[in-house]
């Protein structure tokens, strides 16, 4: 079984939104792993109370930390870019992981944009997964990469995406490549409803916190990101990105 750890950055609307994109941002890890994820998650999390006296139980919130929120008062901007940055590259670090990213550019969309993402994301990882191009997990076998796939997501529309995977475990209708109709090909490998979790609570949703983050930063930085070049950390990702949801394989999805 395959975990798929789910975070939104940016807003649905289209009509006089604050921001230009809608963005989802996975991390992607085999259950046989997990247990050893969650061990070096929690050795790291002691590295930035040990040097960045950044305790344990705060939440690693990337827009709360640069925007002019009290709650992170106690840390100084440049220790809280450079958590941020060493979240990152804590990511680069292990070699059971995958990560991808969803980009709706709402300048050009038109849609329902919150359902053309999750839609988008969730063809992808069954896509992915059906051809067996997820990296080889570690102490097993290649067969093992048909395997299924659950999505745990951070707080969003519940209701709305647990319609919407019900949806596609029956009807999904793809264009014919013969361009002659449609040809219903239902995500089977998708299992439950999505398991929503809240990021305070779960130090796996504070890493795609960060990436989902960095990679707005990348399309639409803030002066400050811009002036420490900060706008290039989504870049310390590319070894671990998923390249075979784009044809750009950058593991990055445009949809305009």
């Amino acid at each position: 079984m395959y975990l798929v750890y789910v975070d939104e950055s940016g807003d649905t609307g289209v009509t006089n939104s604050p921001t230009r994109y809608f963005i989802l941002s996975a991390l992607i890890i085999h259950e046989k792993n997990w247990n050893r994820f969650i061990d070096d998650l929690v050795d790291f999390r002691r590295n930035l109370r040990d040097r960045y006296k950044f305790k344990m139980r705060e939440e690693i919130h990337a827009a709360e930390f640069f925007q002019s929120s009290k709650k992170y008062d106690h840390i100084d901007k440049h220790i809280k870019l450079q958590i941020c940055k060493k979240t990152l590259d804590f990511q680069k670090s292990l070699d059971y992981i995958q990560v991808m990213f969803i980009v709706i550019d709402k300048a050009t969309f038109t849609g329902d944009v919150f359902e053309t993402a999750w839609k988008y994301l969730i063809q992808r990882i069954h896509n992915t997964l059906d051809n067996n191009n997820f990296r080889v997990i570690n102490n097993s076998s290649k067969d093992e990469n048909n395997d299924n796939f659950i999505l745990i997501p951070d707080k969003t529309d519940d209701k709305k995406l647990t319609q919407l995977v019900r949806k596609l475990r029956r009807y999904n209708p793809i264009p014919s490549r013969f361009g002659n109709g449609y040809l219903n090909l239902p995500l089977t490998l998708i299992v439950e409803d999505p398991y929503t979790k809240d990021s305070m609570n779960s130090y796996i949703h504070q890493l795609v916190d960060v990436n989902a983050y960095f990679m707005k930063q990348s399309l639409d930085p803030t002066a400050y990101m811009k002036r420490k070049k900060a706008h290039n950390f989504i870049k310390r990702l590319e070894n671990i990105r998923c390249t075979h949801i784009s044809k750009e394989k950058n593991g990055i999805l445009m949809v305009k």
